[in-house]
């Protein structure tokens, strides 16, 4: 495809920097400096392990989200492929050179510098099936034909990321290209011929799950039945979850948490840890700034101009909404047990890097809204 720099308004650094939506950064960073209190909460009143390293991470995000923003988003049209390539070779060589960590081999090493791949082609599939649906239109996305080759963008990182093993992650990249899917265009009845097939082979993909992860489906059905083994996560996380009550027991007075109860409290069950001090009405609020967030997403794309900054926008939303989702879902016992972090709250450097790299995208997609990108080279 293409690519005309004359085709519609430019702009400056200057006129892109005063587009900046103050807001979404004050959003951001409210969200964050919650996580900071979760964290220095989880370290028992100390900013040490977790909560100082946080702010040093949520810092170097922030700077992150203004140099994405910035740059014009033609530039992120025409290099999504190269982007997409280079985090999938990344995830191909998980299986080379990667580190093993609680029974999984999911990171890559540089030195002091450790990161997950995995978390990064969340983005990177959203960058590189917007630019792919960018150049079709509605005749293109009906034919079956035209959608094999998003399906393979799809599919070759979720089968890396099964091998590692992550079935959590790799759920979350079928269905936010899924979504991809239906923000482009793609008919129903598609989406009902995948999800019958999916149901049929339920039996068949049983036999090719790690034990663990049929343990963990079984103790989701009924967690009683090993309470201190398989269903322990979920029934501590329960139990803090009623403890809190409406209002919670106060800031660094959470018992379950504090007294070692709730395991992985700094990450994964970090919401169960903030609803037991805050209650239902802090884990409400939490989930309404969330929400503005959402609503921020869908405002962007539905205000942009092009396709591929609408549906970059769109991607991007859906993928934080899944992160909030299945993190959620999974502590309160509606969902399987799943390693998914709560976006900007949970202790972890590449999950927080990559939220903000989607908001960096958002807010990219925000500046350039009235820009118009040629779809096809007779555009140009």
């Amino acid at each position: 495809m293409r690519l005309s720099p004359n085709y519609g308004a430019e702009m400056t650094f200057r006129q892109r920097l005063w587009q900046v939506n103050w807001s979404l950064i004050f959003l951001i960073a409210v969200m964050g400096g919650v996580g900071i209190a979760m964290l220095y909460s989880a370290g028992g009143g100390n900013m040490q392990p977790w909560a100082s390293r946080q702010g040093i991470r949520l810092m170097v995000g922030l700077l992150g989200v203004f140099a994405i923003a910035l740059v014009d988003i033609r530039i992120w049209l025409r290099y999504a492929y190269v982007i997409y390539g280079l985090v999938l070779l990344a995830l191909g060589a998980v299986e080379i050179f990667g580190s093993v960590g609680m029974g999984a081999q999911r990171w890559l090493r540089f030195g002091a510098f450790q990161f997950q791949p995995s978390e990064f082609m969340k983005i990177a599939l959203v960058l590189a099936i917007a630019r792919y649906f960018h150049r079709m239109n509605i005749e293109d996305i009906g034919r079956p034909t035209y959608l094999l080759v998003p399906l393979l963008l799809i599919g070759a990182p979720v089968a890396l990321v099964l091998k590692q093993p992550d079935l959590g992650t790799a759920v979350m990249l079928l269905l936010g290209g899924g979504a991809m899917f239906f923000l482009a265009g793609v008919r129903l009845w598609k989406f009902g011929v995948v999800l019958v097939a999916g149901i049929a082979s339920i039996p068949i993909g049983w036999n090719f799950l790690h034990e663990y992860q049929r343990q963990r489906i079984l103790t989701f059905l009924n967690p009683e039945t090993d309470p201190l083994g398989s269903g322990y996560h979920i029934l501590q996380s329960q139990i803090a979850f009623g403890s809190g009550g409406v209002f919670g027991k106060g800031y660094l007075q959470g018992t379950q948490s504090h007294l070692n109860f709730l395991p992985e409290r700094h990450t994964d069950f970090i919401f169960t840890m903030l609803a037991e001090e805050f209650g239902l009405v802090g884990g409400l609020l939490l989930l309404l700034l969330y929400a503005i967030l959402m609503v921020y997403g869908l405002a962007v794309a539905v205000r942009s101009r092009n396709h591929f900054g609408r549906l970059l926008a769109m991607g991007v939303t859906v993928t934080i909404l899944l992160y909030v989702f299945v993190n959620t879902a999974m502590v309160m016992g509606l969902i399987p047990v799943v390693g998914v972090p709560l976006p900007m709250l949970s202790y972890g450097g590449t999950a927080l890097l990559t939220v903000l790299t989607g908001c960096g995208f958002l807010m990219n997609a925000y500046i350039h809204r009235d820009i118009r990108i040629a779809r096809h080279a007779s555009d140009a």
